[in-house]
């Protein structure tokens, strides 16, 4: 399937809604750079991140059927992950600790409309993708399963109740909870592997990309055509840039070289104007300033060349 044959965004998003899982699938696939790009400008780089793009996929599987404009899914999709951040920002306030599942239920549903009745289990019952729901939860481990089944589609929602009933303490439900929302995700993005789609041709170019660029930087000179995609007008921005001065990236590469700093790819997300590559850090032994051992490229572009580039490092422990 090529670019211009590639089904948009509208059509991918009316087919979700029709109840085709891999239609999401590959909307999720094609918007996870974007999405998780928001994810880190709110929360910085680490598992705050990743969880927030989580339950954003969650949260599109159990209310896709709410877009109202199918051709704005992406504007939808970057909304639902904002607020999931702004929860998580709420939670590290006031409650911390909660799994963030707690929004998923689709509007209309509440103790204030009699056909909900306190059971969560009907919104998931009247869903469209619900035997991609269950076969999905089936896959999980046992132990994981039986939390999130508990905690969302029974009456036994409490942490101290789930606790009881599993024999487990509490901190150990909130675990598993978090490990079920991570894997239940993550099988629904796989869905995307059904169908060929150029978000999967982006990312692998992307990953070239990034090793090339890796390595030039390691030797001190990048090859013309990844400078090509760095032109003049790039600009490096975040906490590496320099107030009030327009700073190039570059030389901040060649700054960490000197440094003796290096990075190793770890994973990528790309889109055709975001793209996201994390990177694992080794420092030189008795460096004074050394870097975090983890950071993410968040990469805007236009037309494939670099427009900024802003360098998220893991977010300060509270």
């Amino acid at each position: 399937m090529t670019a211009l044959d590639a089904p948009t965004d509208e059509e991918l998003a009316r087919r979700a809604q029709a109840g085709e899982t891999a239609a999401l699938g590959l909307l999720l696939a094609r918007h996870q750079a974007p999405m998780r790009a928001v994810a880190l400008s709110l929360l910085g780089y680490g598992p705050d991140a990743e969880d927030a793009v989580q339950d954003a996929a969650l949260t599109a599987l159990r209310r896709i059927g709410d877009v109202r404009d199918p051709a704005a899914v992406g504007a939808w999709l970057r909304a639902v992950v904002r607020n999931s951040c702004r929860m998580r920002l709420r939670s590290r306030r006031e409650t911390p600790g909660l799994d963030g599942l707690d929004h998923l239920h689709a509007p209309g549903y509440g103790p204030a409309n009699p056909s909900y009745l306190g059971h969560p289990e009907r919104v998931v019952d009247e869903h469209a993708m619900r035997d991609w729901i269950w076969d999905a939860l089936e896959q999980l481990p046992e132990s994981l399963r039986l939390v999130l089944m508990l905690r969302h589609f029974s009456g036994i929602t409490a942490y101290q109740d789930i606790a009881r009933a599993c024999g487990i303490p509490v901190g150990t439900v909130r675990s598993r909870l978090n490990q079920a929302r991570a894997k239940l995700a993550q099988v629904l993005l796989t869905t995307a592997a059904q169908v060929h789609d150029d978000a999967s041709r982006l990312t692998e170019a992307s990953r070239q990309e990034a090793e090339v660029t890796l390595e030039g930087a390691r030797r001190g000179r990048q090859p013309g055509e990844i400078l090509e995609l760095w032109p003049a007008e790039t600009e490096l921005v975040g906490v590496l840039s320099t107030p009030g001065e327009r700073c190039h990236p570059i030389p901040a590469m060649r700054r960490n070289r000197e440094k003796g700093i290096t990075q190793h790819l770890r994973h990528v997300v790309a889109s055709r104007t975001v793209t996201i590559w994390e990177m694992d850090v080794t420092n030189p032994a008795g460096i004074a300033d050394p870097c975090p051992p983890t950071l993410a490229w968040l990469m805007h572009r236009r037309d494939g060349r670099v427009t900024t580039l802003r360098v998220v490092f893991p977010e300060p422990l509270r």
